[in-house]
This record gives structure tokens, C-alpha cells and sequence, in this order.
């Protein structure tokens, strides 16, 4: 703009820069960034809560936005749950091979006595339905991690609702420390990690121990409140493996 001669430079030790021409510096802006309103600009940049639109029709450019594009997460379910969304009640139950993306989570609203299901591989969050037999006791909704950019959203949603967090994740230490660090820190008393009954027996049995080899600890044992979780620990540094979730997949 120095050279087009819109502003100039004033001051020898502290510089300043002077408007010239008003009209010369709105032509320069709607010819080389296309911004048609600059105080529209300028009033969309400092808003928290201007949308991609509004920079369409300010500077015809939506990547400026502090708006996100993409939000959510998705859901499955083996049986019908009752819900709300946007004030609209919905029933999901989708068909085998397909999932529901919740886009505008803010309005998500279920039945207090659903457990939302975290799970942890994309393999077990389609197969739910094989995995009827270890959820007998509850009743489910089922939240897959991936994509994992979608997890603060969750997170956002799950402080906001009533309900209980159960993780089901892999039996090693990279699972627990997933749950930790992503999921009970946020969630405190309302999440809890899914351990089957015998748990010992099928990491003996099936557990792997190369896994197991290769993974560090990324949390402090004696700082884990759930005492199940500590002696899951346990049980993984005696036996020295590590068992996938996949495995209880029907």
C-alpha cells in the first residue's frame, strides 16, 4: 500500500503509517482481497461467533471464519434409542453397515438411563451387534473415537448431559492411558473403563505380548482412582501382554 501511495511512512526513529486516500485504499482492498465492507470486516473478525457466510458476503472467502466447517460425531446403536435433536425427536437405529453423524451435538438430548459407549477401534464401533452379549446389564449408545478431531466435541457434549460414560478400549496400557487422558479427566466420577469378567484369564490366554513390549506408561498408577483400573494394571505388568478389544467380537 506504501507503493501504490494509499499510506505513507512518517517518522524517522518511530515510524507511523498515515492514510493518504481513503478511496484509493477501499478500491485497493475490493481489488486485491476482495473485502467490499471494511467495517463489516472488521466487525466480523473481532465476533466469536461470525460464520463462514458472513465472510462470503464480506470478502467472498469463508476460510477466515472462526466458524468450523465440520463438527459432531457418531453414534450406533443395536437397539432403538429414543432422542432429541434440534427439539425433534428421532429414533437411532442404523441399518448394518451404516452409522448416524450428529452434527448439531449442542441439541443432542437422550433418555437419562442410556450409558454412552466409548469405543475405541473403528472395527468394534461397526460390530456392535456382535458384541450384544457384553452389554446385557445396560443400555447402550455407542460413540466411536474416530475422527479423533471430533472427540472435544464430545467431551463438550458429555459434561453437558446427565448421563454415564463407560470406555471400551483396548487392555494395555495405550488403551488406559487413552481413557485417562482423553476421557476421564474431563468426565472425573461420570466415566468408567469396561473391564469384563475374567479379564486375567483372557489376557493370559490371548494377550500379546510384543504390544505389550513396545508401550510406555503415560500416567501415574497411584493417581488412578478407579481401583478396577489399577488392578487391570496389574494384571498387564504380570502377565506381560496386552489384549485388543477386537477380540470380544463375536
Amino acid at each position: 500500500m506504501v507503493a501504490e501511495n494509499i499510506v505513507w511512512r512518517k517518522g524517522k526513529h518511530r515510524k507511523t503509517l498515515q492514510l493518504r486516500d481513503e478511496n484509493q485504499l477501499r478500491v485497493y482492498l475490493a481489488n486485491q482481497w476482495q473485502i467490499n465492507d471494511l467495517d463489516g470486516y472488521i466487525l466480523a473478525l473481532e465476533r466469536e461467533d461470525s460464520s463462514r457466510a458472513d465472510f462470503v458476503k464480506i470478502a467472498t472467502d469463508s476460510k477466515i471464519s472462526k466458524e468450523r466447517a465440520f463438527k459432531g460425531f457418531l453414534v450406533n446403536s443395536y437397539q432403538p434409542i429414543e432422542a432429541m435433536l434440534n427439539g425433534v425427536a428421532m429414533t437411532i437405529q442404523p441399518a448394518s453397515g451404516s452409522f448416524v453423524f450428529i452434527y448439531d451435538f449442542e441439541t443432542f438430548i437422550l433418555p437419562e438411563d442410556v450409558t454412552i459407549v466409548g469405543m475405541e477401534n473403528a472395527k468394534n464401533f461397526k460390530d456392535i451387534h456382535k458384541q450384544q452379549h457384553l452389554f446385557k446389564t445396560i443400555r447402550p449408545l455407542f460413540i466411536s473415537r474416530y475422527p479423533q478431531n471430533q472427540s472435544k466435541d464430545f467431551i463438550q457434549w458429555m459434561q453437558t448431559i446427565p448421563n454415564s460414560y463407560l470406555h471400551f478400549g483396548n487392555f494395555d496400557i495405550a488403551g488406559i492411558g487413552i481413557y485417562l487422558n482423553e476421557y476421564k479427566k474431563h468426565l472425573a466420577e461420570k466415566a468408567s473403563f469396561f473391564i469384563p469378567e475374567d479379564i486375567e484369564n483372557f489376557i493370559m490366554e490371548n494377550g500379546n505380548r510384543e504390544r505389550c513390549d513396545i508401550q510406555k506408561i503415560n500416567f501415574k498408577v497411584e493417581e488412578i482412582e478407579e481401583k478396577a483400573v489399577r488392578d487391570l494394571v496389574s494384571i498387564i505388568e504380570k502377565k506381560k501382554k496386552g489384549l485388543n478389544q477386537e477380540f470380544f467380537i463375536k
